[in-house]
């Protein structure tokens, strides 16, 4: 019997998970259509954020990382994101994962997640 290595380690560990987070998020940020959800927010809110979302993507991935975030739905209620805002993201996020050359096993694994979780964040 063999152990399969976890995805978080497939993807190269917490440094691969920082890389993808610094790629998606101006992606996201530079958005015309998704900017607005960091407007009006100050530099720290926004690291703060991103170290939380590294967190929980190690966390989420098989990592050795406890994330102490929210959960997604109390993250993102009231937010109004539409279908359309998350067909944006998943544009932005395969774009990322291509970028930075994650290989379909694992960007399939990845989609699978985010696709569990998208109930929890889109509102309209």
């Amino acid at each position: 019997m063999t152990d399969k290595a976890s995805l978080y380690d497939r993807l190269g560990g917490y440094d691969a998970l920082t890389a993808f987070c610094n790629d998606l998020l101006p992606r996201l940020e530079s958005d015309p259509q998704l900017g607005r959800f960091w407007q009006h927010r100050g530099n720290d809110g926004i690291a703060r954020e991103k170290q939380l979302l590294i967190d929980y993507l190690a966390h989420k991935t098989g990592g050795p990382v406890y994330y102490t975030g929210r959960d997604m739905k109390l993250s993102h209620v009231g937010m109004n994101i539409s279908n359309e805002d998350w067909d944006i993201f998943l544009e932005h996020a395969v774009a990322t994962m291509n970028n930075l050359g994650i290989p379909p096993t694992e960007q399939g694994e990845i989609a699978a997640f985010v696709g569990s979780i998208k109930t929890d964040i889109v509102e309209l």
